[in-house]
């Protein structure tokens, strides 16, 4: 399959290249010259995503839910898995699009992530929860281009609680002050949270 599959969102890798080239527009439209600087890399030719779940519908009301309850999933979004060689990604957003509210970057068998994920212009820090464990991680960001505010980056380990009870539950909600945001998987979508872990290690 190739990248332009419409079952995956677009990869982190796929976002920063376009942010790079509105960068640049912009640059380029004010008069002065493209940014310089080594380029991440041309997005893989093929990768290998499991095909997406059939979404429900659930109330609009669903992504915000009560930290007691179980959540339901929110139309549209869901859970991808995307390989690449030795590359794992698993990425919560709309399918063939930059819409990607978190993701999630393992190296098989390393058992480091890198996370990803949309932030407030001048936001550090990635705050995640599932079912009651919850972990803040220090973040690096840089402007973004392709939406406001920032694009945070941080460093974890898939045995942090906090991603083995996601792993366990196929739900992780992201904080951003007091709101609270649920990524949910799909019925049949959990399985990718799964093989996501048992790769990385």
């Amino acid at each position: 399959m190739s990248d332009n599959n419409p079952s995956r969102p677009l990869t982190r890798r796929e976002i920063r290249e376009r942010e790079r080239a509105a960068a640049a527009a912009a640059q380029a439209a004010a008069g002065g010259s493209a940014p310089s600087g080594p380029e991440y890399g041309a997005p893989p030719a093929a990768r290998s995503p499991f095909e997406p779940a059939a979404p429900t519908a659930p109330p609009a009301s669903s992504r915000f839910a009560a930290p007691s309850g179980a959540p339901a999933p929110v139309a549209g979004y869901d859970w991808f898995l995307n390989r690449d060689g030795a590359d794992l990604m698993l990425a919560y957003g709309v399918a063939n699009s930059d819409d990607m509210k978190l993701s999630l970057d393992c190296r098989a068998g390393s058992g480091a992530l890198i996370i990803s994920a949309p932030g407030e212009t001048g936001e550090r820090l990635i705050h995640l929860e599932s079912g009651g464990d919850t972990e803040r991680y220090p973040a690096q960001g840089e402007t973004a281009h392709i939406h406001d505010g920032d694009f945070l980056t941080a460093q974890a380990k898939a045995g942090d609680p906090v991603f083995q009870r996601f792993r366990r539950l196929a739900w992780i909600a992201a904080w951003r002050g007091e709101a609270r945001e649920v990524y949910a998987a799909h019925p049949g979508s959990e399985d990718r949270v799964e093989r996501f872990f048992a790769g990385c290690g």
